[in-house]
C-alpha cells in the first residue's frame, strides 16, 4: 500500500467511505478505525488528514451537499424560460426521489445532525442558499424559497412513499401553484 506522500487519493477514499458508512450504519457507527478499515488506509491516516471525527463529518457532508446542487445546476442552469424553470423543478424532484437511496439516506442524516449541532446547520443553510440562488435565476426570493421547500418536502415523500409514489402531473401542478402568479 502507498504511503501518504504517494497516495493522493487516500483524502478521497477517506471522505468516499465516510458516505457510504453513514449510510449503513449512521453517523452515530462513524468511528476512525471504522473508517480506516473501510478505506483500506492505516489509522493514523485518519487524524493525518482529519483533526477529529467532527472534521471529517464536516467534510464529507459538504461533498455531499455540493454533489445535491450540482443536480439542481444540471437542471436549472438549462432553463431558459419561466416555464422551462418549472419543467426542470419538476423534473428535479423526480430525479432527486427517484435517485440513489443512498441521497436520500445521507439528506436525513445530515438534517438530523443539524438539527442538534450549530455547525451542522451552518453547513444546511449554506446549501440551502446555493440551491435557492439557483432557483432565484428563473424566480423572486420568496418563491424560490417556497420551492425549495416543496423539492424537498416532495422528494421526501416519493422517496418514502410504499405505495405508488404521486405522479409527476402532481408535482408539476405544485410547481405551477407556487410560482404562477394570481
Amino acid at each position: 500500500m502507498a504511503t501518504g506522500r504517494t497516495d493522493p487519493q487516500r483524502r478521497e477514499r477517506i471522505l468516499a467511505a465516510t458516505l457510504d458508512h453513514i449510510v449503513e450504519e449512521g453517523v452515530a457507527g462513524v468511528s476512525h478505525r471504522k473508517i480506516a478499515a473501510r478505506a483500506a488506509v492505516p489509522l493514523g491516516s485518519m487524524t493525518y488528514h482529519f483533526s477529529g471525527i467532527d472534521a471529517l463529518l464536516r467534510e464529507a457532508f459538504t461533498r455531499f451537499a455540493d454533489h445535491i446542487v450540482a443536480v439542481f445546476e444540471e437542471h436549472l442552469l438549462r432553463a431558459e424560460s419561466p416555464e422551462q424553470a418549472r419543467e426542470a423543478v419538476t423534473d428535479l424532484v423526480h430525479t432527486l426521489s427517484e435517485g440513489p437511496r443512498r441521497d436520500l439516506v445521507l439528506t436525513q442524516e445530515l438534517y438530523t445532525l443539524a438539527a442538534r449541532r450549530p455547525e451542522y446547520q451552518e453547513l444546511t443553510q449554506a446549501w440551502m442558499r446555493r440551491s435557492r440562488h439557483l432557483l432565484e435565476r428563473h424566480f423572486d426570493p420568496g418563491t424560490a424559497r417556497q420551492l425549495d421547500a416543496l423539492i424537498e418536502g416532495l422528494t421526501l415523500h416519493r422517496a418514502l412513499d410504499n405505495g405508488a409514489p404521486h405522479p409527476r402531473a402532481l408535482t408539476r401542478q405544485a410547481v405551477t401553484r407556487i410560482t404562477t402568479t394570481a
